[in-house]
């Protein structure tokens, strides 16, 4: 079964395969490719809504479609209704954009702080590393072996050296000393030869088997740096690495920007936070998933509540939280409980993004409060979150917390996916060698495609064949580095 309207010939060769994309995904390729007119906006009188089956709101923020009699919205609207908000990219701009001035006002009076080395992982230098010492700050032996004096052979001394060893007695011309990897060499030491290159006569007298250049396998004092030399720049992020050659370079404390503080409210009556499934109700997926993914990401989350469907709740929550960035879940579309366009109306914010055209999770929003404080309200469906997370929520932190954005890069796919009419779709797959495997089970509702993937590609409007290039938003736990940091 192939989706009408597909006039850029996108789709995979064997026309694609609907059961993966979901009940819902497919009623909304349907119905939206068999719109050929402009339609008015998602929520208006006579206008469509989400494509989708109703669902309770804290899983769903999707309504049923309205009659198809309803007039049409005028043509000068259609673009941005159709569509259901900005487009994919657009959005992903205008979250960054937030995230720097945000930056720009609320952490003028954060102080960047001195932390331990061991909580500093994954944050970002406030001010350049510089050397407080030789690197290395004394000549090392490189190799296990012999420190010798002069040309050989030489008579080896009984005693070594081992590394940590106070300043060792200095050689005499033709003679040589047992030493350790990372031992300090003797003065007047010509050269250190390996173990497996030197022999001991029956007199105990050291021979080379190859021939000993002057200063060979020796690391000479400042080789890697001098003190006072600038290691890294402001603004480097704290990698492992990072904290390897900091502690070489003398430290003991870093001093990094300050964390982005995240606070989670997660809306609806019909979340469960233990046991089965029962009665109507449903476990809460969101509540264990979005703290340690918005950590990995580089916040601080300092609250996790849950809310239900409680309208005043919600609005004593957002006016009365401190953190830099609010994320609620579900409640973002026009349904009886579906809270917050009406929260965010009363408390004057300014509505960054209001939907964006993306498959899950088109009724994603960013709003700026009055006071700079920012709120992504990602959709109750968990798969639709994750997209929510990748498009608003990632950048903005990112620039938040003075991360770089990362260079995309694109993988072809191992088969041909199916694309929406309109909106750009993030479909999880698996990265194998040079090819990205689509995997199945990406209804907005599921997370099983999601628990297994390696990255989300972005798919284009009308899909893409077998062999095609898309672009992959790389999941931070899969990567090396900073994005291993989970506290």
């Amino acid at each position: 079964m192939t989706a009408p309207g597909n006039a850029a010939g996108r789709l995979p060769a064997d026309g694609g395969d609907l059961d993966e994309l979901g009940v819902q995904e497919a009623l909304s390729l349907v119905n939206e490719a068999a719109r050929t007119s402009a339609v008015p906006a998602p929520g208006a009188p006579g206008g469509p809504q989400a494509s989708a089956p109703p669902a309770p709101s804290g899983t769903s923020a999707q309504s049923p479609a309205s009659p198809a009699s309803a007039p049409s919205a005028p043509s000068t609207e259609a673009g941005r209704r159709h569509s259901g908000g900005l487009p994919w990219r657009q959005a992903r701009a205008v979250a960054d954009r937030a995230g720097h001035a945000s930056r720009a006002t609320r952490h003028r009076n954060r102080l960047p702080a001195q932390v331990a080395l061991d909580e500093a992982l994954g944050l970002v230098l406030s001010a350049p590393l510089t050397a407080l010492t030789d690197l290395p700050p004394f000549d090392t032996s490189a190799m296990d072996g012999w420190a010798v004096a002069g040309p050989g052979p030489w008579q080896v001394r009984e005693d070594g050296v081992l590394a940590g060893d106070a300043e060792p007695a200095p050689l005499a011309d033709g003679e040589a000393a047992p030493i350790a990897t990372g031992a300090r060499v003797p003065r007047d030491t010509t050269a250190v030869l390996r173990s497996e290159h030197g022999r001991l006569d029956p007199s105990g007298r050291l021979h080379a088997q190859r021939e000993t250049g002057h200063g060979q396998d020796i690391r000479p004092r400042g080789q890697e740096c001098r003190s006072g030399d600038q290691l890294l720049p402001a603004g480097t992020p704290v990698t492992p690495p990072v904290l390897g050659l900091a502690a070489a370079a003398g430290y003991d404390t870093l001093g990094v920007g300050p964390r982005p503080r995240a606070e989670i409210l997660v809306l609806g009556d019909e979340l469960l936070t233990e046991g089965r499934p029962r009665d109507g109700l449903i476990r809460d997926a969101l509540g264990p998933m979005l703290p340690p993914w918005l950590r990995v990401l580089g916040a601080e989350v300092t609250a996790v509540r849950r809310l239900g469907d409680d309208a005043e709740a919600l609005r004593r929550a957002v006016v009365g939280s401190e953190a830099d960035l609010i994320v609620t879940t579900g409640g973002t579309a026009s349904g009886p409980v579906d809270h917050v366009h009406p929260i965010l109306r009363e408390a004057g914010a300014e509505l960054l993004v209001d939907g964006v055209q993306v498959r899950p999770g088109h009724p994603m929003l960013l709003a700026r409060l009055q006071d700079g404080r920012l709120l992504v309200g990602l959709p109750g469906n968990p798969l639709a979150a994750v997209s929510g997370l990748l498009t608003l929520a990632q950048p903005l932190l990112r620039a938040l917390g003075e991360h770089p954005a990362p260079e995309p890069y694109a993988l072809p796919l191992a088969e041909g996916v199916q694309g929406h009419p309109h909106d750009t779709r993030l479909v999880p797959v698996v990265v194998r060698a040079d090819r990205a495997q689509p995997l199945h089970y990406t209804g907005p509702a599921m997370l099983r495609g999601m628990a297994a993937a390696d990255a989300l590609a972005v798919i284009p409007p009308g899909g893409l064949r077998a062999g095609e290039e898309s672009e992959l938003l790389d999941l931070p736990w899969t990567l090396a580095g900073t994005g291993v940091c989970f506290t």
